[in-house]
């Protein structure tokens, strides 16, 4: 008996371990690590298809979420903004439709239209400024202002026009010819450095009166002589300073459009026309340059020597 009590007692506890090597948990991390690779992914695939401006876009609406959306930039909501689409840029996708035919023309929108109408505005207030700047050189210059009485100053719709207009004994040019007299020139001189000044584009046009030559149509016209005295301007005009660039248009309107419609051989009916056009002005004559078909010059006759023509067929009195 006493061995039996003597010997010791032996506890077997048996740990059991959940899951083991057959456990789920190592699925869970798995999952996340996918999960951000994912999103890894998909972030490098939109930065990858998004311009430089929308992510400059995306950049001020992180740093000043407020002003941003405030504003209605881009990042905010605009079409054009991933943030907004949720996908690729939609402007680029509609503008390779419409090219295709598939979309419409979409019309312009408020901003646009609001943007246009400000320029207009700015445009407007340059023309008024530089209309007030030639009327203080004419008051300031003695020998324009002797003659300010021939020098017409407003602003039409193609921009600002300067009309500088014969008088009955005070002519800009010498009898049926391309000549400038010499106070023409020193008036044309006066007009460059102001016109020069702007960045507008210019335009000459020639007008004559009604009376006919003696021989019609058929060879040196009113036509030939309302172009030639147009672009004699022009040379003088370059002469005082003005940029060869910016005369965009130089015509010979003869005597289709009369100054004084119910006199047609009103002196006032013979002058030039220097138009300072406005930026809607100068895309119409671009637009017309590029639309018409290239063709030839025709070679132009020296203007003196039809004036010495003209002047003995008997249109003694041609201006």
């Amino acid at each position: 008996m006493a061995d039996d009590t003597q010997r010791p007692i032996i506890i077997k506890r048996i740990k059991k371990v959940a899951g083991g090597h057959h456990g789920g948990a190592w699925k869970i991390a798995y999952a996340d690590f996918v999960t951000a690779m994912m999103a890894f992914f998909l972030l490098m695939w939109l930065l990858g298809s998004t311009t430089k401006g929308e992510l400059q876009g995306i950049s001020d609406y992180f740093r000043t979420p407020l002003k941003v959306a405030l504003s209605g930039g881009s990042g905010s909501g605009d079409a054009t903004s991933p943030l907004a689409s949720g996908g690729g840029d939609m402007t680029r996708r509609d503008s390779m439709q419409m090219q295709r035919g598939a979309l419409p023309e979409k019309k312009p929108t408020i901003k646009a239209k609001d943007a246009q109408a400000e320029l207009d505005r700015l445009e407007g207030q340059r023309l008024k400024a530089l209309k007030a700047r030639l009327e203080a050189v004419i008051e300031a210059n003695p020998v324009m202002r002797q003659y300010r009485d021939q020098l017409l100053i407003d602003i039409t719709t193609e921009g600002l026009r300067v009309q500088i207009i014969d008088q009955l004994n005070r002519p800009m040019f010498d009898l049926g010819s391309a000549k400038l007299k010499p106070y023409a020139r020193d008036i044309l001189v006066g007009l460059a450095a102001p016109l020069n000044e702007v960045n507008n584009a210019l335009s000459l046009t020639g007008h004559t009166d009604a009376k006919p030559y003696s021989a019609g149509e058929r060879s040196y016209s009113n036509w030939e002589l309302s172009a030639d005295r147009a672009n004699a301007s022009r040379r003088v005009l370059v002469e005082g300073g003005i940029a060869e660039g910016k005369i965009k248009r130089v015509v010979g309107m003869s005597s289709a459009v009369l100054f004084e419609p119910n006199d047609p051989l009103s002196p006032v009916n013979r002058r030039i026309a220097l138009i300072v056009m406005t930026r809607e002005s100068e895309e119409k004559v671009k637009s017309e340059s590029s639309a018409a078909p290239a063709k030839p010059a025709p070679a132009a006759a020296p203007a003196d020597a039809n004036a010495d023509t003209k002047a003995g067929g008997g249109d003694a009195g041609k201006r």
